[in-house]
């Protein structure tokens, strides 16, 4: 007979068991469709270097500034916004290389510094654009007023844009960005240039997780989504539209093409454009020294609680509130790829379930070692739980080498080798604004969450050369 004592650890020990079985088995399911995505990536760069030999070399910058500057338009919303907007408008309208652009800056009425800020500045390109209603109302609702302000500009002008840039406040725009996206438009109706965030020595984790997962994103996924024929999103920035796609998408919604009920526009975007039969290309031209690629830089969030809210208004944007936005649209490989968007919460949720088993599992065995030494039960491990263990850390260990690599590429072996632990620490941001997501979307799902510009202070480095 044993006592209460004793029959309570056998049925926790039992139950962590088959927890361990569950877990274990959907982990193998998830890092299996993580291995299928980096096989493709392989098989796809393999077959794309074979290829090279026989096909015409790809546009370098030099061919791609050698194209007639076509008239371009950028939109920067900017709530709340003082602080980077000055600095990133007089930089950028300092080194942009190119003739035929016009900027749009959106800012609030109650937002003062934000208007003196853009005010200050007086170049004949630029327009501050005062919204209707006090902010934050939606991002998505200042792009709107930001593109009733450009077709007003097209009357007055006389003028049509051939491309819509968007771009943020905190935003680090490479001199030939505009050069690359023009130069490539008329074959696509969509090109986004890579984002990258910028090394935080003051914030070599959280801050510095964004590298590794901007990295594995820009270079792999987004190329994997394209070999499969699936629609590309938008980041949000870096990102050109044809001026005629982004119209259409406009009509079809009744005049405006962004949704103002929506918080992941620019995720929705790529869709939408597919949607609509046209061409999307996530590319990465080198610069002209041959020393990395055009691109967008800025400093991501340094804090756990401001990493947590972005990734929060991701998360609810594309993994739940987009579910029920646009349900399963597209092909099957769009598909495949909305339900490994839309995983994301859930794979969060679990790797934080893992953390917390394995403490148990050493508790479990502590108490079995001092507490229960003759005590008879089964192992805490199964053998099929042991095998799918032993499946998924060999699979932990190669998403890892991946996530290195890719981190390796763009910042050096020194942020390569930070990866590794730095997964941690995304796992658990990423597993704090799952929950947020979570609960948010619980609220917003019983009425009682409007929709409001949820963002985080920014920073902007001044110093930076590019």
């Amino acid at each position: 007979m044993h006592d209460t004592g004793t029959l309570l650890f056998i049925v926790a020990h039992l139950s962590l068991g088959q927890i361990i079985l569950v877990l274990a088995l959907v982990m193998a399911v998830s890092g299996l469709d993580d291995l299928f995505v980096d096989l493709v990536f392989l098989v796809h760069a393999a077959w794309q270097r074979l290829r090279s030999a026989h096909r015409p070399p790809r546009p370098d910058l030099a061919t791609l500034r050698a194209v007639p500057a076509a008239p371009m338009a950028i939109i920067i919303p900017a709530w709340d916004e003082a602080a980077v907007i000055g600095a990133m408008l007089t930089r950028l309208l300092a080194t942009l290389d190119y003739p035929a652009v016009r900027i749009f800056v959106g800012v609030y009425p109650n937002d003062p510094a934000g208007i003196a800020a853009v005010g200050a500045i007086a170049d004949p390109r630029l327009s501050a654009i005062i919204c209707s209603h006090p902010g934050p109302t939606t991002k998505a609702d200042c792009l709107n007023h930001l593109w009733r302000a450009l077709l007003a500009d097209e009357v007055t002008s006389g003028r049509r844009f051939a491309a819509v840039v968007l771009h943020d406040a905190e935003d680090v725009i490479h001199p030939q960005e505009l050069r690359v996206q023009n130069g490539l438009m008329p074959g696509l109706a969509m090109v986004q240039l890579p984002v990258e965030p910028l090394p935080d020595t003051e914030s070599r984790w959280v801050a510095g997780h964004y590298l590794d997962e901007f990295a594995t994103g820009h270079i792999k996924d987004v190329v994997v989504r394209a070999a499969l024929g699936a629609a590309v999103p938008s980041a949000g920035v870096a990102c050109a539209i044809d001026r005629d796609m982004l119209g259409r998408i406009a009509d079809a919604a009744g005049g405006d093409p962004f949704d103002a009920t929506c918080l992941t526009e620019d995720y929705e975007l790529g869709l939408k454009i597919k949607a609509l039969g046209g061409a999307t290309a996530l590319v990465r031209v080198h610069c002209a020294d041959g020393i990395g690629v055009i691109a967008t830089r800025e400093n991501f969030p340094a804090s756990f609680d401001t990493a947590r809210r972005q990734k929060t208004r991701w998360l609810l944007g594309i993994a739940l509130a987009g579910w029920d936005r646009l349900g399963w649209p597209g092909g099957a490989a769009d598909r495949y790829m909305l339900a490994r968007d839309r995983k994301a919460v859930a794979a969060a949720l679990t790797t934080l379930a893992a953390y917390v088993v394995a403490f148990l599992a050493v508790i479990d065995a502590a108490l079995l070692r001092w507490v229960f030494p003759d005590l008879a039960v089964p192992p805490l491990f199964s053998p099929l739980a042991t095998a799918l263990a032993l499946a998924n850390l060999a699979m932990a260990i190669w998403r890892l080498a991946m996530r290195a690599a890719c981190t390796q590429h763009i910042y050096g072996w020194a942020e390569g080798a930070r990866a590794v632990p730095r997964a941690l620490v995304s796992n658990v941001i990423n597993a704090a604004a799952a929950w947020s997501a979570c609960r948010r979307y619980w609220i917003m799902l019983d009425g009682g969450g409007a929709l409001a510009w949820d963002k985080t202070a920014h920073r902007f480095p001044t110093s930076l050369a590019v």
